[in-house]
């Protein structure tokens, strides 16, 4: 290509990684809405913790089940078109979740949700291993997966503020729903602009040019004899399990346990969970790049030490007293930030071991069991967790009625088994980085097999 067609490609690729980002952002804000407005929802409609896990359970199986057709789709058809209607389902289901009366009808806007997100991510990455090679993917990936902390910090603290400022005007009863109705706006702005989204060739950035060849068999299969992609796969369970019941509960945790108000506890789960990341993200996919060139086991060794510095830093915030929020906000905060580290460590590494018309499919399967397997047992199992230790603290205590200091304890003793999933998924990110070299090297024989055909 000549200077003006390679500039070309560069507006075009950047102006598709800003859109990318801008529905990534949008992904999280409108997934952790629900979660900034757990205490006046769960008060309201007098439900369990383990109720409120299950909405959360229910919402990742339908993502899980549903992505894994929009990866086969990301893989055939025109992945703006993909992005632009998932982006406008999700953003009317997220308005019909402003319009709940009850458990079940917020129940089933939730439902909604999950089925336009789950197009977000096979999608976005396909494209993004299109339009940038191999030794630029992290920090592309990078900037594409910022949009989940900030999603995370902006959907805590306006919706915090939100409530908080509407709930003298309106009454509480409908000061939860507003962050619903604002969040709709914006995401069906950016359906609009992903149809912009030029398309770009399948292997266009990579080294071999091998147009549309595949090999024979079933892709699942082909994605599935990868010995990496078991243990990417087992990672993203592991993570998803922590990453979706810390942010679910996190504020919960913080009113209860630490007694603030909803508008000081999301403000501090959007800094600890959210603004961290833009650091981990950013300096780890600098870091990751760096490592690929190091050693083809780099990323992987380094998302390994990064989850490993992780696990102690979250005991420890976890084993602050009441009220000791400095303490709490340095060591949750700078665990959360390598928390963030994962993506940009692994999120590549598919790209590098999975041919380029596989990676919406291998995509698509990295989730199903990420949330599957991860996601879908995470808001349950500490909602489970939280009630299960707030009736033994009853029961220890001699008393009969289950009040808000038993379910403080029951919540926070339950928050003890992140720094455990943390240090086993440190674990198997070290085992895929025994693998990860000899799949690639077998990628790249066979790509270069087939450009030379």
């Amino acid at each position: 290509m000549n200077d003006d067609q390679n500039s070309q490609a560069r507006r075009q690729a950047w102006f598709a990684l800003a859109v990318l980002f801008g529905i990534n952002t949008m992904n999280f804000f409108d997934r952790q809405i629900l979660a900034a407005v757990t205490e006046p929802i769960r008060k309201q409609w007098m439900l369990s913790d383990t109720a409120m896990g299950l909405m959360g359970t229910v919402f990742v199986l339908i993502y899980a089940a549903v992505g894994v057709p929009l990866g086969r789709w990301a893989d055939s058809g025109r992945r703006a078109k993909i992005l632009s209607v998932c982006v406008a389902i999700w953003s009317v289901f997220t308005a019909a979740s402003g319009l709940a009366w009850n458990y079940w009808s917020l129940f089933v806007a939730r439902i909604g949700v999950g089925v336009g997100e789950a197009g977000c991510s096979p999608a976005g990455n396909s494209l993004i291993g299109d339009l940038y090679p191999a030794s630029k993917r992290a920090r592309a990936i990078s900037i594409f997966m910022l949009g989940l902390p900030i999603g995370i910090f902006f959907s805590n603290l306006l919706s915090g503020i939100i409530v908080e400022k509407f709930t003298p005007i309106v009454g509480a009863a409908w000061s939860w729903k507003i962050p619903f109705f604002a969040a709709t706006i914006p995401g069906l702005i950016l359906a609009a602009l992903a149809l912009r989204i030029i398309e770009p060739t399948r292997g266009a950035t990579e080294t071999f040019k091998i147009a549309d060849q595949s090999r024979e068999g079933s892709p699942y299969w082909r994605v599935l004899r990868i010995p990496t992609m078991w243990w990417i796969i087992i990672s993203g369970a592991l993570h998803n399990f922590n990453a979706y019941a810390v942010n679910a509960f996190m504020p919960a945790y913080l009113g209860r346990y630490h007694g603030l108000g909803l508008q000081k506890a999301n403000t501090i789960s959007a800094f600890t969970l959210g603004a961290v990341g833009v650091v981990g993200l950013l300096a780890g996919g600098v870091a990751a790049d760096w490592a690929r060139k190091k050693s083809p086991s780099g990323r992987m060794l380094l998302g390994a030490l990064a989850l490993l510095t992780l696990t102690p830093l979250t005991y420890l915030a976890l084993n602050r007293p009441k009220g000791d929020m400095v303490s709490f906000m340095i060591l949750m905060g700078t665990g959360w930030m390598l928390f963030y580290v994962y993506y940009v460590t692994v999120y590549p590494t598919v790209q590098d071991v999975v041919e380029p018309n596989l990676r919406g499919t291998a995509m698509a399967l990295y989730f199903f069991a990420m949330y599957v397997l991860g996601g879908a047992f995470g808001t349950t199992a500490l909602g489970m967790l939280s009630d299960y230790f707030a009736k033994s603290a009853m029961t220890a205590a001699g008393a009969t009625a289950m009040t808000e200091a038993f379910r403080a304890v029951g919540l926070h003793n339950a928050f003890f088994i992140a720094p455990v999933i943390s240090l086993l998924l440190a674990a198997v990110l070290f085992a895929g980085s025994r693998t990860v070299a000899g799949d690639m090297e077998k990628l790249q024989k066979w790509m270069r097999e087939a450009a030379n055909k």
